[in-house]
């Protein structure tokens, strides 16, 4: 059976998705479908487009031309200065992916970066970030945000909450639901049939016997031993500042961290250009670049769209793994 076509999002207009768009369809026109669903005047115009009324036509065009599934905005693209007026539709068109993420019509979302101050401006978005709407859309309590490289997998338990919020916000249930969450589609979407995951302490030294600190004797450790007891293979709480070098990668698939920056710097570091932002726990596929809009050099032609290109790949081996799984 042929894979659907992958819905890209365009993503903030003003931002660099859309010259990333295109220049994701020059390096995979010949290696898999996708098309991008945005306002045709919003692209730059570096590369043939099409206009297509239905993801059943991506087949017949992507070999030529970028397929582009028309969502009008009602402002022109200012690269590098969002516009408020085109908020509303920034926030449709990932709804409109959703959509036919759901009913069958694309394999995957790729979603493009957004710009959550622009959203705000433009329509109060009450959500804190992407990862937080898909749930919404989705109508799932809890997802789980994985950052993947083919150097690191890594999942931040708490993410966009202020560093002093983090310990309150750990929770026996958040951290026991993360772990599940992950593993389960590492086993669905990755075909890793028992994952091993690598469990960060929260504090320094995971908390020396509790002389740095007590979550993880009181909340991190019955956790992984509650798990363990089903069978799952956790390691640690581990000292998060030996956890990341080369050869203690080779000891897992994911790491689980305990929050937003414990888990984003490393992968950064090492894989910048190749990191992609995977949302698990949704009943349909998402990844994103793992940058933000780059103001700075939107409409110069310069960005790096590698991490684009990465997303697009990865949703599409996401979704072969899915199929794979089905069909075994």
């Amino acid at each position: 059976m042929t894979r659907a076509p992958i819905a890209l999002t365009c993503g903030e207009p003003a931002g660099v998705g859309p010259e990333l768009a295109e220049k994701s369809w020059g390096a995979l026109k010949d290696e898999l479908a996708f098309f991008v669903i945005a306002d045709p005047a919003h692209l730059p115009g570096d590369v043939p487009h099409k206009v297509i009324q239905s993801p059943n036509e991506v087949e017949d065009v992507i070999a030529t031309a970028l397929p582009v599934l028309s969502h009008s905005f009602p402002n022109n693209r200012n690269p590098g200065k969002a516009t408020p007026a085109n908020a509303q539709g920034v926030i449709d068109v990932i709804a409109k992916a959703v959509d036919l993420a759901l009913s069958g019509e694309a394999s995957a979302v790729c979603t493009s970066p957004i710009h959550k101050k622009a959203l705000k401006d433009g329509t109060d978005f009450p959500w804190p970030g992407h990862t937080e709407y898909l749930a919404h859309l989705a109508g799932v309590d809890q997802v789980v945000m994985m950052l993947a490289s083919p150097e690191l997998s890594v999942v931040p338990t708490t993410i966009h909450i202020a560093l002093e919020d983090v310990p309150a916000a750990l929770t026996p249930d958040l951290l026991q639901r993360t772990i599940e969450i992950t593993v389960a589609d590492l086993r669905k979407y990755f075909g890793i049939s028992q994952p091993r995951l690598a469990i960060a302490g929260l504090n320094p030294h995971a908390g020396e016997g509790g002389t740095m600190g007590h979550e993880e004797q009181l909340i991190i450790t019955p956790v992984l031993e509650k798990l363990r007891a089903t069978g799952l293979d956790l390691r640690g709480p581990l000292s998060a500042d030996t956890m990341f070098h080369a050869h203690a990668r080779q000891g897992y698939d994911a790491a689980i961290c305990m929050y937003h920056d414990q888990a984003l710097i490393p992968i950064k570091t090492l894989d910048f250009d190749r990191g992609v932002n995977v949302t698990l726990g949704l009943p349909f596929i998402r990844t994103s670049p793992d940058h933000g809009t780059a103001f700075d050099i939107a409409g110069q032609g310069i960005a790096n769209p590698t991490s684009t290109i990465e997303a697009l790949r990865l949703a599409a081996k996401m979704a072969d793994a899915r199929e794979k799984a089905v069909v075994d």
